[in-house]
This record gives C-alpha cells, structure tokens and sequence, in this order.
C-alpha cells in the first residue's frame, strides 16, 4: 500500500498502484445490494431462474462492480495528511464482463494525473479497470476523479 501526503500527490503523473487483493462477490452481497437500489432484477436474485440464463447463475449488478472502487482503492493508496475530499466524478465506465456470483475480483488502478488545485486542494485521476479471476476481459474499465485537502 503506498502511503502518500496530499504535496507529494500533486507531483504524481501515471503512477501504477498495483492490484488489490481478490475479493469473492457473493449472493449476499448481491442481494444486500439489490435491496439498497431496488434492483431485484431476475439475473442478479433469483438463483433459481438465472441457473437456466445466459450467464449459467446470478451476476453482480454493474453498479455494484463500480461501488466497490472506493473500498478497493483504500487498499491502495493512503493519503496521510488527508483532512476532507470529495469524489468529483467519473469518466468513461464501462461495464465489459459480467461478474458471476461465487467470482473472485480485484482492483488495478493507476493514478494518472494530479493537479493542484487554487483553493489547496488536489484532483486527481485514477485509471480503473476491475478484473475477474481467470478471466481476460475485465469487469469493468473507467476513470474516478477525486478532490482532496490536507488537514488544516
């Protein structure tokens, strides 16, 4: 995990922090998502039904691939000196696999650019592509924007 203060990331151009450890995506987890967004679609909760779908059983929600960035990221990088931040935004997503229940999946993430910004802060960019065990094609692909100001 690199540990970084909000100056040093301000200098930071295409710096490749790695890959995370993998994370098995479960039906609970499936499901405990499903109940937060009210998407019980057939494909995502019903085991039952989705044994016999195009995918072979129940798959994680797209949007529940990319909520696992901020979680995932933290394993990744901290900012020591961190006081507030925001995220600012996201560039690109693209959900490009499905994600099996029972799959295991990872986070690889670059931070691409950092800019200081004139109120103290820095924003900066970070490439993510989420990946699937066993698999080549990633899950998803996309670009976060975050802020962040040092403590004051």
């Amino acid at each position: 995990m690199l540990e970084i203060t909000v100056a040093e990331l301000s200098q930071v151009h295409d710096l490749d922090l790695g890959a995370t450890p993998w994370l098995e995506m479960t039906q609970d987890r499936v499901n405990t998502f499903a109940d937060a967004t009210s998407d019980h679609q057939w494909i995502h909760v019903d085991e039952e039904r989705a044994a016999d779908g195009p995918f072979g059983g129940t798959i994680a929600h797209g949007y529940l691939t990319l909520s696992l960035v901020p979680f995932l990221l933290k394993q990744l990088m901290v900012i020591t000196d961190h006081g507030r931040g925001a995220n600012y935004g996201l560039e690109k997503v693209r959900f490009t696999s499905a994600v099996p229940v029972g799959a295991e999946v990872r986070l690889a993430a670059t931070v691409t650019q950092a800019t200081m910004r004139d109120d103290g802060g820095v924003q900066y960019r970070v490439a993510l592509r989420i990946e699937i065990m066993g698999e080549e094609r990633p899950a998803m692909v996309g670009e976060s924007i975050y802020v962040t100001y040092p403590v004051a």
